[in-house]
């Protein structure tokens, strides 16, 4: 059985103890934390070493930025590093795997005009492959994994399938970056999602789940059993945290994702 968690975001609670009781409840085993520009993240620490005393189990970090290091201007690259370096820092000292963040996001689309980006393919290999050995190299000094999430088609213009990030990950060649996958991107950008988990398999780090239409697991169409027995067949170990949005009553969303993953093979 995988370990199913939760996005702090979307568990009833004031404080990240009440959040874990009520995700405990629920049968959740975790809680996924996001993190905000800034170093908003890294002024969490008091709380979060608090909510670890307590017992509160956090072992991810989603990127939650208005920039990240593929951005176009190279001071806001520059930005996105650092904020990042100290998001795996922080999530390190709380005990944590990784620190989960796609290349951009909403910065540019082929699909819409002018359709063409304002650099070259080459000069963006570049700038990935610079921002991802930095934060390698930083994730690995700290013990914890960077996980790089394709995005689909309508949000990023450079990662938006598992095959590209780890061709991006093979010229990196650190242990410390891997791959997260997320089951409504795939969904979009995948022919054939299962097979692309068992094509990335070693590359694949952490997974993050919603369905189809980015409604919690359960409200769409997604073939759970499918995308999951891929990820079993990889023998994949890590967790499956929900980052979705809710439909219905939230309380009772939030309540049916881990019972409607078990049922389909988590």
């Amino acid at each position: 059985m995988l370990d199913i968690t939760c996005q702090e975001q979307l568990l009833p609670g004031d404080t990240l103890q009440e959040k874990w009781d009520f995700a405990q409840n629920a049968g959740y085993q975790g809680i996924e934390l996001r993190a905000r520009g800034d170093h908003h993240f890294r002024a969490r620490l008091p709380e979060l070493r608090a909510a670890l005393r307590d017992g509160v189990v956090m072992p991810t970090v989603c990127v939650d930025m208005l920039h990240f290091f593929g951005a176009f201007d190279a001071d806001l690259r520059r930005d996105a590093v650092e904020q990042m370096k100290s998001q795996l820092s922080v999530i390190a000292e709380i005990g944590g795997r990784g620190a989960q963040t796609p290349a951009s996001y909403g910065m540019f689309s082929r699909r819409l005009p002018p359709f063409e980006p304002p650099r070259s393919a080459e000069e963006e290999r570049t700038v990935l492959l610079e921002g991802l050995t930095a934060l390698g190299e930083h994730a690995r000094k700290e013990g914890v994994h960077l996980y790089l999430e394709p995005l689909n088609r309508y949000e990023d213009h450079m990662v938006n399938r598992l095959e590209q990030a780890v061709d991006l990950l093979r010229a990196v060649g650190l242990d410390s970056v891997r791959i997260g996958i997320d089951s409504y991107h795939m969904n979009i950008e995948e022919a054939d999602p299962a097979a692309a988990i068992l094509e990335a398999a070693p590359y694949i780090g952490h997974a993050q789940v919603s369905d189809s239409n980015r409604f919690q697991p359960g409200a769409g169409h997604l073939d759970w059993p499918t995308w999951l027995g891929a990820l079993h067949a990889i023998g994949y170990t890590g967790c499956l945290a929900a980052e979705c949005r809710l439909t219905g009553d939230p309380v009772s969303a939030i309540r049916s994702i881990p019972a409607f993953l078990r049922r389909s093979g988590a």
